[in-house]
């Protein structure tokens, strides 16, 4: 039990819906989520597929605790080739649509084709239907999800849905869900665009069974102590969120700053946590309202903010001027120190812009900071950019440039194209700070060695998700290792990889860590799932998944020179704080990674590997 043992089935291009079995075979070796539908999308489509193609396909994904009450059980996933990246795309959310999905009795939805018009699926439980959803293209995630609940008239349905931004074709499009919460990275919304498909909305009450109820229960109480009495997620994270770092990895020397020019910003205590916490000269509020929690967690890190209503983007706007979904760690970093902005509103106003139009806030940020650095360098003028003074630490630059992006506008849609594709454009190729053609999130790999082997083997190109060493490195989770030094890294990559495609792959989130190691996490799948989930059957299972990928990936044109980091991060040595005068390591780092996972010199799974992870 736990697994629903049921998928659903939508052909666009046919307009049809039909319910299957579950491959239980494969969940018995990929377990669910990320590696079950990996797994699907492996076998089902062609690795050279063209992402926007309705030959690709798109699958929305749950693992078998989510639904449970295991704490933050209410994770799903979006598989597809991505349309940022051309690689593998696994995009991970988090709020209430995960929990809704399960509940009504589905494993995955596979969407295969292309509506010939604008559609929406309606599920209720076994009563699925495709409906027109021409009144809703053309605006925003939040007015869809709006629209499709006052429209059926029921306040409880779960809405995942893309904006303009997944229409327009920005190649980081994400699929947003419950407002604020989002599939955010690679483009997984605009293959959902390129598909016609506006949104998906659910009603589930069947409920989800485990296959031993006492052992489950006894496990997840005990994992919710383990939660409740550490530092990071019973009290760092549910008072500060991950904003929390934003300080940290300032002094740290490893926050990323105008385009990875500079590893600290002088503005960063502007944009923190703390200052999010200050009470506002002008009304005595601060722009964070409240913490909030996804389905059944108990960290609660999630923001609700809101911008000084005297502040220019906002003034005489009131569709702004309300509490919505607040700065990440991440978001706050890609808006604003990518950039040299230290403007916390402008920052939330345009998280809110990339909420409400559904874009990667990330890729978005990194893809400015590097326009900003070819504006300064006279490569681009305000004749490209519409007349924008695009200069490092401008706010109204980042803001107006949210919205044009989020619309698919003037110089917003050359932005839409990602930092690698307008690089190339105006001859400044290693000016994209990305990996894969993903931009870096907020981590300096001069400062933090192990991320940026992290990035450079990354299946979905750069991302601290896939194994996030920040933990180890700067934290002390679950063991300090030093962030300047390479020695170690490649096996303390390894675990991070293998472990995360697991928590991926169950439907929990990836912060239980923090606090959990697998002894924690292992007995509640074992308890949850039919069959042997021990750790160490566990942990074979996240090797397994990692080679899929990274077998699809290959299969798909990718090879060796691709895991690799912009020369700037190679080259250019780090001009402050602990980190200065190094550069990342990762002529040393990549030979040991490719050894220990047991893959050639040229990173190819030998067959003696593949064997043994029977794939």
């Amino acid at each position: 039990m736990a697994w629903a043992r049921n998928i659903l089935r939508v052909n666009l291009t046919q307009g049809t819906c039909t319910s299957e079995p579950l491959n239980m075979e494969w969940a018995g070796k990929y377990l669910g989520q990320r590696g079950l539908a990996t797994k699907y999308l492996v076998e089902e489509t062609d690795p050279k597929v063209d992402p926007l193609s309705p030959d690709n396909k798109l699958i929305m994904a749950t693992g078998p605790l989510t639904g449970t009450c295991a704490s933050t059980a209410g994770r799903y996933s979006v598989i597809t080739k991505g349309a940022l990246t051309g690689a593998i795309a696994c995009s991970n959310s988090g709020g209430f649509f995960g929990n809704e999905m399960k509940n009504a009795g589905y494993d995955m939805i596979i969407f295969e084709g292309r509506a010939a018009n604008p559609v929406y699926l309606l599920i209720n439980n076994d009563s699925v239907e495709l409906i027109d959803a021409s009144e809703f293209w053309g605006t925003s995630t939040w007015n869809t999800e709006d629209g499709i609940k006052k429209k059926h008239q029921d306040p409880l349905l779960r809405v995942a849905s893309i904006g303009v931004a997944g229409e327009k074709g920005v190649k980081f499009a994400c699929v947003v869900n419950d407002m604020d919460r989002a599939a955010g990275r690679s483009g997984v919304g605009t293959v959902m665009g390129s598909k016609n498909l506006k949104a998906v909305a659910i009603r589930g009450t069947k409920g989800v069974s485990v296959d031993d109820a006492p052992a489950f229960m006894k496990a997840v109480s005990s994992g919710k102590s383990v939660l409740a009495e550490n530092g990071v997620t019973g009290q760092g994270l549910p008072a500060f969120g991950t904003q929390v770092l934003m300080n940290v990895i300032n002094e740290t020397g490893a926050l990323p700053t105008r385009n990875h020019r500079d590893i600290q910003f002088e503005g960063a205590s502007d944009i923190s946590a703390e200052a999010m916490a200050e009470p506002r000269e002008s009304d005595g509020k601060p722009n964070l309202m409240t913490n909030a929690a996804c389905f059944g967690c108990t960290i609660a890190c999630g923001r609700v903010s809101t911008i000084d209503r005297t502040h220019y983007t906002v003034k005489d706007r009131p569709e702004y001027q309300k509490a919505s979904g607040g700065l990440e760690y991440e978001a706050a970093w890609a808006l604003g120190a990518a950039n040299g902005v230290n403007d916390l509103d402008a920052l939330t106003f345009a998280n809110f812009i990339c909420n409400e139009q559904g874009f990667d806030p990330i890729s978005f940020g990194a893809t400015v900071g590097a326009a900003m650095e070819m504006f300064e360098d006279g490569v681009l003028t305000t004749e490209q950019t519409g007349g924008i003074e695009l200069k490092f630490g401008s706010a109204e630059a980042l803001t107006q440039l949210a919205e044009l992006c989020g619309k698919g506008e003037g110089f917003g849609a050359e932005i839409g194209l990602g930092s690698k594709l307008l690089c190339e454009k105006y001859g400044r190729p290693e000016l994209s700070m990305s990996v894969k053609g993903q931009e870096f999130p907020a981590y300096d790999s001069r400062g933090i060695q192990g991320m940026g082997l992290t990035y450079a083997t990354s299946n979905r190109g750069a991302c601290h998700l896939r194994s996030y060493t920040v933990a180890s490195e700067i934290l002390g989770i679950p063991e300090k290792t030093d962030p300047l030094e390479t020695d170690g890294k490649a096996g303390l990559v390894m675990a991070f990889q293998d472990a995360t495609a697991v928590v991926d792959s169950a439907g929990l989130c990836v912060f239980t860590t923090f606090a959990w190691s697998m002894d924690d996490i292992g007995p509640q799948i074992d308890a949850a799932c039919e069959g042997d989930w021990s750790i160490e059957n566990l942990m074979a299972c996240g090797e397994r998944i990692w080679n899929m990928e990274r077998n699809y990936n290959l299969a798909a044109g990718f090879t060796n020179k691709d895991d690799t980091l912009p020369a700037r991060l190679l080259k250019d040595a780090a001009k402050t704080g602990p980190a200065k005068g190094k550069v990342c390591g990762l002529d040393k780092m990549l030979p040991e990674y490719y050894q220990a996972r047991g893959w050639t010199t040229e990173g190819v799974p030998t067959n003696e590997t593949l064997n043994r992870l029977a794939l």
